[in-house]
């Protein structure tokens, strides 16, 4: 009965120290389990909904019923947009209708007393890209998605002046007018302009032309933060090989001779970065 009793206890304990990442979509929500040690033990899909109330409630809903196993110590929450990091609050999103939204206190709400730490989510990604790729100091993340994630991460810490809007803040002179990156090089702008998802563009033409857009913004980043590696990442990114020799010569054409071109590589994990980037953010921080 005591020996029972000691491994009831650790696997108690087990469970009450596992770390939850959350990856806040325009479309979808993952939920992700790791344990400390960072091994992943289970994730959880729903659908994102644009009214912030039903969205708590389906987070509650999810918490409370298909991951009422486990208990968390941690819960790091990743978002689409401007975050208040000292407050936990959303300040505004690139794609979802929410402003000012106490996402922290309304977690803590739900899951009790666990620390929860609210982030943008391409900083997320490009933290865990930089922990994969350690030897490089200075890496410059870029996410085409719904949006165009940015993060430059710098000895192993997002550099907090890029804006967490990321393409949608990020302003380029194109074609003799003022533009977002968003609305050239995003993925729904490619889905927008070509009728296909980056997962049903075979033509190379397509690809060609799209990468006009991507690395004019990719050139100037790399002229003023000079990374020595580029990760494209997001859902684009996860079909890196369909573009990428069209974006290495396309870099090469418009770079400066004066700055030194970076080597341009795929996401270690295209569409999954934001969770893993969230526990190591949380490893970090606790």
């Amino acid at each position: 009965m005591f020996r029972a009793f000691i491994v009831y206890c650790f696997l108690l304990t087990i469970l009450l120290s596992m770390l939850l990442a959350i990856d806040v979509g325009a479309t979808k929500t993952l939920f992700a389990v790791f344990s400390a040690d960072g091994q992943k033990k289970t994730e959880h899909k729903i659908a994102t909904d644009h009214n912030y109330e039903d969205f708590k409630a389906s987070i509650k809903k999810a918490l409370n019923e298909d991951l009422a196993t486990y208990q968390f110590s941690h819960c790091c929450c990743a978002v689409p947009g401007k975050v208040d990091r000292e407050n936990g609050v959303g300040i505004v999103f690139g794609n979802l209708p929410w402003q000012n939204v106490p996402i922290a206190d309304d977690f803590a709400q739900i899951l009790g007393q666990v620390r929860i730490f609210v982030e943008n989510d391409a900083k997320m990604a490009g933290l865990y890209e930089a922990k994969s790729l350690p030897e490089f100091n200075r890496l410059l993340y870029i996410a085409p998605g719904t949006g165009v994630g940015i993060a430059f991460i710098v000895d192993g810490a997002n550099d907090l002046s890029i804006d967490d809007l990321g393409g949608r803040t990020f302003l380029l002179d194109w074609r003799a007018k003022k533009i977002a990156w968003d609305e050239i090089s995003s993925g729904r702008a490619l889905t927008s302009k070509y009728g296909q998802k980056a997962a049903e563009i075979t033509k190379p033409q397509i690809w060609q032309d799209y990468v006009h857009g991507l690395a004019f913004g990719i050139n100037r980043l790399i002229e003023s933060k000079k990374p020595e590696v580029v990760v494209i990442g997001g859902g684009v990114g996860a079909h890196f090989e369909k573009f990428q020799p069209y974006l290495e010569k396309e870099l090469k054409k418009i770079g400066s001779s004066q700055v030194t071109m970076p080597k341009i590589l795929k996401a270690r994990r295209p569409e999954e970065a934001v969770i893993y980037g969230c526990y190591e953010y949380i490893k970090v921080n606790s």
